[in-house]
Parts: structure tokens; C-alpha cells; sequence
């Protein structure tokens, strides 16, 4: 089945009108991982020379080189090549949660006229990498795949406008002063718990952590720049539980007022070395080659409508995430984990414990 994929694209031009070749992008992200030309140039399906050529056009465009040659030490990238690419990085996580629900509505809009009205999924959820996989695991099933945050998933089923949200529950007494916050749209008699995913929060830091960053109280020593997740992410509101329970005043932390909408737009910005520490998932953290400090558990759940688990589209959900493909897929994310995936269970399990 065709799907539609939306993804950023950059533009650089000058005043004779030569553009940047997007192509670049991807040339230098190869040669940040590889650290040799040749095997940079093989990943991006191009030859040596033209990964040659390529740097010499853009580095006389830019007016210095992008990467740094050394025989017998292979290629790395020089400050501005950093730059370029991490902010392309920032650009395509922070935009992406908001690219891929508006690709959502589009695939569906089209697929319903080409084949007629067939049931749709609709599921509205916290951004994360478990939920990123759901689409893939059910092409037999139509989902309309819309990111928000906790409260406005929960909201949405509650005014109908949903059948299942997502949201995640940190474990622990912090866990307990958030599930409070979400006592007001959760209905014991009406609504159920699809059990999903569980994984590890934590800090991110640069490799080799060079700032010895042990723990949250390492956040208000003056040398540390933080950047946050966005008021109203399940994220910050177990950052601020965290924080509260070791007696952290947020005015002691530098940068606790910047923030970023995903935990890869927060891990992209200390891999860019515009912050020393950032709060998020270990997936986010390894994906960006950063060093992670595990400090708390969370459940990612989906909650909904108790009559709707009888529906076809739900009980194909539920085999989906009882299955071995998906739940392996979910084992191979760093910090993940399939916890009972795909049970069922009352709400009164979020505030009495199991």
C-alpha cells in the first residue's frame, strides 16, 4: 500500500542562485558516523568522487571546507559541517511528530476515496518512538495517527473525538501525583486500559559525559546549560515530580526555561553541544550518540471506550501488540520494553496499583 511521507527539506541559495544540494545533508550525517569518507559516500549510494565533489562545491559555497581530511585518519566533520547537520537534525525532530499526523490525515483521506469507507483506528497520542511503529504493523487496519500531548489525548476520547488515547504514567509517587492530574477525564466504568509499552527516562549527555553529571542535582551547578521538554508534556511533568522530590528549585537549573516539543529535538540539541544535559528516553539518547543516566520508569498506556474492545478494529490492535513482530520491534528500541502488551485492564489499576 502507497503511503505519503512528509519530510523538511533545506534550502540554501546565494545571489547567483546556486542551491544546496539536500543530498549533502545526508552525506554528512554518513560521514559523522562512519568517520571515513568512502564508507560515507557507500551508505548515501554515490561514488567517492561525488562525495568528493559534493564537499568541494558546498564548502566553496559556504566559503570553508565542511569536513576535515587527514590522510591515515579518515574524515570528520569541521565546525560548520557540525552545524549544518545537527540543525538539520533539530529541524527534522522537532517538525516530525507534526509532519507525520498531517501525513496520517492525508494517507487516509486518500485511501478511503481510491477503496471506499473502511473502518479507521483513530488514535491520538503522546509522540514516541513504540507509537512511531504502529502504522507499520497495522497496514491491514486504516489509522489516523494524530500527535498531542497527554491531557489532549485524553480529551479527545472524552468528547469522541478518538477511539483510543495514549499517554504515559511515570512509576512511583511521582506517577501518583500525575495519574491526579488526569482524574478528572478518566472513566472507570466507561473506559479500559490497553496495556503497551514501558521505558526508561533519564539524562542525556555528551559522550564520555566530560561534565561528570551523576544525578538532577548536577542540573544547578552554574557551568550546566539544560534544555527542557515543553509545559504540558507528560515529560516535564515528570522532570518537575522528579525535581520536587529532591527539593530542586527550577531557578537553579540554567536553561530550565528553553524547550524543545520531542525527546529527539532535546537530544539533537546537546548533541549539537548547544546545552551540556537534557532530559528525555534512552532510544533518543543512543540514537544520537549520546551518553543516558537512567532516573525513572514510565507505563506508556492507551485508554479506551469499554464497548469498544468488541469492535473488530480493536481486537485487531490487541493481537497486533500480543504479537511476536511488534513486540520485537519494540524489544530492539534501547529503553524499551513490550510490559503485558496488548492486556486489558480496568482504570482503577492507575490509582490503586495492580
Amino acid at each position: 500500500m502507497k503511503r505519503i511521507r512528509i519530510t523538511p527539506a533545506w534550502y540554501f541559495s546565494d545571489e547567483t542562485g546556486n542551491q544546496l544540494d539536500p543530498k549533502l545533508f545526508g552525506l554528512l550525517e554518513a560521514v559523522h558516523r562512519h568517520g571515513k569518507l568512502t564508507r560515507a559516500a557507500e551508505d548515501i549510494g554515490v561514488s567517492y568522487r561525488h562525495a568528493w565533489n559534493l564537499l568541494n562545491k558546498w564548502g566553496e559555497f559556504f566559503g570553508i571546507a565542511l569536513v576535515d581530511l587527514e590522510r591515515g585518519k579518515g574524515a570528520q566533520l569541521s565546525p560548520l559541517g557540525e552545524k549544518l547537520l545537527w540543525a538539520e537534525q533539530r529541524v527534522i525532530a522537532r517538525l516530525g511528530p507534526q509532519l507525520e499526523s498531517l501525513g496520517s490525515e492525508l494517507n487516509l483521506a486518500i485511501q478511503q476515496t481510491l477503496e471506499g469507507v473502511k473502518p479507521v483506528l483513530r488514535l491520538y497520542a503522546t509522540h514516541g518512538y513504540a507509537v512511531e511503529l504502529l502504522p507499520t504493523y497495522l497496514d491491514e487496519l486504516r489509522v489516523d495517527l494524530q500527535y498531542c500531548s497527554s491531557r489532549e489525548a485524553l480529551s479527545a476520547l472524552h468528547r469522541g473525538a478518538c477511539d483510543l488515547a495514549g499517554f504515559h504514567l511515570p512509576r512511583g509517587k511521582v506517577g501518583e501525583r500525575v495519574i491526579g492530574d488526569y482524574r478528572d477525564l478518566l472513566k472507570p466504568r466507561s473506559y479500559r486500559v490497553i496495556r503497551f509499552i514501558t521505558r526508561r527516562q533519564g539524562l542525556m549527555v555528551a559522550p564520555g559525559n566530560p561534565l561528570g553529571i551523576e544525578g538532577l542535582s548536577d542540573l544547578a551547578k552554574g557551568q550546566v546549560r539544560f534544555i527542557n521538554r515543553q509545559v504540558g508534556s507528560g515529560t516535564r511533568a515528570l522532570l518537575d515530580g522528579l525535581l520536587e522530590e529532591e527539593g530542586l528549585a527550577t531557578r537553579r537549573i540554567r536553561g530550565y526555561e528553553l524547550e524543545e516539543y520531542t525527546h529527539s529535538a532535546v537530544a539533537a540539541y546537546v548533541a549539537a553541544g548547544m546545552a551540556e544535559v537534557g532530559f528525555g528516553v534512552e532510544a533518543a539518547a543512543r540514537r544520537f550518540g549520546l551518553d543516558f543516566l537512567p532516573l525513572a520508569l514510565e507505563d506508556y498506556l492507551l485508554v479506551g471506550h469499554r464497548r469498544s474492545l468488541t469492535e473488530p478494529k480493536l481486537k485487531s490492535l490487541c493481537e497486533v501488540l500480543a504479537g511476536e513482530a511488534f513486540q520485537a520491534a519494540v524489544d530492539a528500541l534501547p529503553g524499551y520494553s513490550p510490559d503485558r502488551c496488548g492486556e486489558v485492564e480496568k482504570i482503577e489499576v492507575l490509582f490503586n496499583g495492580p
